[in-house]
């Protein structure tokens, strides 16, 4: 008796185990790629709005420090939203102005006031206090659309801010982000 393995045994996958692996890949994929895309939508927005928090913060320490009027910046350039921190004597234009992510934009529920050059602005005085009329929030979303939305909020004239996010129902001026 021969008890040797025979080598002319078939091994591997056939056509139709290999089609039904890539069907099974690609339905799971499917399902898990809008997931995937609202994560990082979410997480951009997150660091987006922890910059503009900090620009604000940055802005109100300078101003402290220096015993100046500081400003900061928020503007639309090459559908790029930047931010700036200067002092009031130093024109927008020639602030040294950083990038917030590409895929962020200005939303339209921001309320502070937009200047003549398309800058939008918070001016904290020599104490860090904030103006009445330069109350106002920062609101952030998705270029790519959806109810996601991150805000920057100056809520008092002493200059206190705070973050927010969407929620789901509107406030009493119809804004989604508070």
């Amino acid at each position: 008796m021969n008890y040797l393995p025979k080598h002319n045994s078939n091994s591997g996958f056939t056509v139709i185990e290999m089609m039904t692996a890539l069907l099974m890949i690609g339905i799971l994929s499917a399902i898990a790629a809008p997931s995937w895309l609202a994560f990082i939508n979410v997480h951009h927005l997150n660091i987006a709005q922890d910059q503009v928090y900090r620009a604000m913060r940055e802005a109100q320490s300078q101003a402290k420090k220096e015993k100046l009027t500081y400003h900061a910046s928020f503007r639309e350039q090459n559908n790029i939203l930047q931010w700036a921190v200067h002092a009031a004597t130093i024109d927008p234009s020639n602030a040294q102005w950083n990038d917030l992510d590409a895929s962020v934009k200005l939303d339209t529920e921001s309320t502070l006031d937009q200047l003549s050059n398309g800058v939008r602005r918070v001016q904290f005085d020599y104490i860090g206090s904030v103006p009445l009329n330069q109350q106002g929030r920062i609101t952030l979303s998705p270029k790519s659309g959806g109810k996601v939305k991150r805000c920057v909020i100056v809520s008092t004239i002493l200059g206190a801010m705070r973050t927010a996010k969407e929620n789901p129902t509107p406030d009493n001026r119809n804004r989604y982000c508070y």
